[in-house]
């Protein structure tokens, strides 16, 4: 193997990001200096548990970690996906933490993947499965025509700290993805939600309702927000609450929010100092509800055609894609979104054209896809 297969990083940022692009790209990432400089050096436990996922669906993945952890060899195998594939999650994360990675390398597997996953399904932290089911497989459908197969179906909540909840995800195969011209936001015409509580009082998913709404009805009048009361089994090892919001616009677009009472311990400790990280005695419904409604409007108000959490994964469907010109609009680009760009660069050799426009306060990104391809998919 030379040099030119092997991309290398430093520092513990996007450690998943890098992971799953080292695997779309075939190339090893070498990565040092993983939190070397803090009281608790390495690797965390969610992401040792992130490297055997991605090793359980791969063929021929090879991981080397240093001793002490801070050191780590990625040499990347083929994506290989099965039926009936389960996996435990670490509960110092969410399930959405995972479900993000996989969704890209699933669609060049050699089989569909229906995929089980037990853990954390909504915390205060990551992206809750909540937004994956409206949002994202939404996304995936309306602009990249992913549909057949494709679904997210969550048989039992989980909340910090014990977990408990379980989440099955169906992805399909693809041979290429299209060329894509996304750049017409449109207007909101509808805003959707779910609450969920879990192991508390069924009111508190009322009092959610009524503050987002406090909120939302100021915008627009279309707003209608569903309760999800779970007891016993489903509702998981830990109570807790929380809600989700969905915008739809005229063009097809959908934007998400959401928050929870509790969040895991590990993300918490990486959002220290950020706005969200607020006490558990700050998080009654009515601060969540007003919280989620307050984060979609402003989710609205940064413009784009996806929200600040999609970012990433809309630009690396687009690097990925065919060697055509694929163009999107976003909102301002979010830290996580940059360094996705850094990262595509030195893999792929993607380098995007971003173009503001001062008037909307949005980014024009577009750039030549590599053309990856799934040989094990025939063409139709």
């Amino acid at each position: 193997m030379t040099s030119k297969d092997t991309v290398r990083f430093t520092g513990a940022s996007n450690l998943r990001q890098r992971i799953v692009t080292s695997i779309l790209s075939g190339r090893t990432c070498v990565i040092r200096d993983i939190r070397a400089k803090t009281l608790t050096p390495g690797l965390r436990d969610y992401e040792v548990n992130l490297l055997r996922l991605l090793d359980k669906l791969t063929n021929g993945t090879k991981v080397d970690i240093s001793e002490d952890g801070t050191g780590l060899k990625f040499t990347p195998g083929v994506v290989k996906g099965g039926r009936r594939v389960t996996h435990e999650c670490a509960t110092s994360r969410g399930i959405g933490y995972y479900v993000e990675s996989v969704l890209t390398l699933a669609l060049f597997a050699k089989k569909p993947l229906e995929l089980t996953l037990t853990g954390v399904t909504n915390d205060d932290a990551d992206v809750s499965v909540d937004v994956f089911r409206t949002v994202t497989l939404p996304m995936l459908k309306k602009k990249f025509g992913i549909d057949e197969g494709l679904g997210l179906e969550v048989t039992r909540r989980g909340c910090p700290p014990l977990g408990g909840g379980a989440v099955t995800l169906t992805l399909p195969i693809v041979k290429t993805l299209p060329c894509l011209d996304w750049t017409d936001e449109g207007l909101v015409k509808r805003v959707r939600g779910v609450t969920f509580t879990c192991k508390v009082s069924p009111q508190n998913g009322s009092r959610m309702v009524d503050a987002a709404r406090g909120v939302l009805n100021a915008f627009i009048p279309d707003v209608y927000i569903f309760t999800d009361h779970h007891v016993g089994a489903e509702a998981g090892k830990s109570p807790g609450y929380g809600l989700s919001l969905v915008a739809e616009t005229t063009t097809g677009c959908v934007l998400g929010a959401d928050a929870a009472s509790t969040a895991c311990s590990s993300a918490m400790e990486e959002a220290k100092g950020l706005d969200w990280a607020t006490t558990a005695e700050e998080r009654v419904p009515e601060d969540i509800g007003r919280r989620v409604a307050e984060s979609l409007v402003a989710e609205i108000q940064r413009g784009g055609v996806v929200d600040s959490s999609h970012q990433s994964l809309a630009l690396t469907l687009l690097a990925i894609g065919p060697e055509q010109v694929s163009r999107i609009r976003l909102g301002q680009l979010t830290p996580r979104a940059i360094e996705t760009l850094r990262i595509l660069k030195a893999f792929f050799g993607v380098v995007f054209h971003v173009a503001p426009e001062p008037e909307s306060g949005t980014v024009f990104c577009s750039c030549v896809g590599v053309g990856l391809k799934n040989i094990a998919r025939r063409s139709t």
